[in-house]
């Protein structure tokens, strides 16, 4: 099935107690059919040691999600990050669609999705005592909500607290830039803003 025709998703962490990479496998909340893969595939040693430190947040990383025939679908990176994250995405041919940018002195969260020329696509709000976020436009129009609280979602599907739904508005366009960099985005909530 393709991702991209679909606007609810059930997002499942890997989880270790020696884990330095993260992981994630991302699902139709409807049929349990997994749809993408995501993977940290070339972690270094010296990233993976600092990943069990507080300097965590700090470390770069290098994301690819890929759908289940191995192909490609968005590719997320960052550099070592000192104070406030810059992470840039990339489509399946590795063609730069844009990024985020932290907000400097932002209570609980909030990062800036902008596009290929920087120019801001949408806004990430979180709040920081939970794991509610949501994209909104420049005219607060909501695009896409992450949350825990999946009633009625494929409750069978969620073992444990690393499990969140991605809802994303019919208004998003399918496959679409806007599309891929909100999906970017749900996989550096925890490395940017929650760690």
């Amino acid at each position: 099935m393709d991702w991209s025709t679909l606007n609810t998703f059930l997002v499942k962490e890997h989880t270790g107690i020696f884990k330095a990479a993260n992981n994630y496998d991302i699902f139709d909340v409807e049929t349990g059919e997994m749809l993408l893969e995501c993977r940290e595939p070339n972690l270094g040693v010296f990233t993976k040691l600092l990943r069990f430190t507080d300097y965590k947040r700090m470390t770069p990383f290098h994301i690819e999600i890929r759908d289940t025939a191995g192909n490609m679908v968005v590719e997320i990176k960052r550099g070592i990050s000192l104070f406030l994250s810059k992470v840039q995405v990339f489509d399946g041919e590795r063609n730069y669609i844009g990024g985020f940018k932290q907000k400097l002195f932002s209570i609980g969260g909030k990062f800036s999705v902008l596009d290929e020329s920087d120019r801001p696509v949408c806004m990430l709000k979180g709040k920081w005592t939970g794991w509610d976020f949501r994209f909104l436009s420049a005219e607060e129009r909501e695009l896409a909500t992450v949350t825990k609280k999946w009633a009625g979602l494929g409750k069978e599907l969620f073992t444990s607290a690393d499990n969140y739904v991605l809802d994303i508005s019919v208004d998003v366009a399918k496959d679409s830039n806007e599309r891929k960099l909100i999906l970017a985005a749900v996989m550096c909530i925890d490395m940017v803003l929650k760690e």
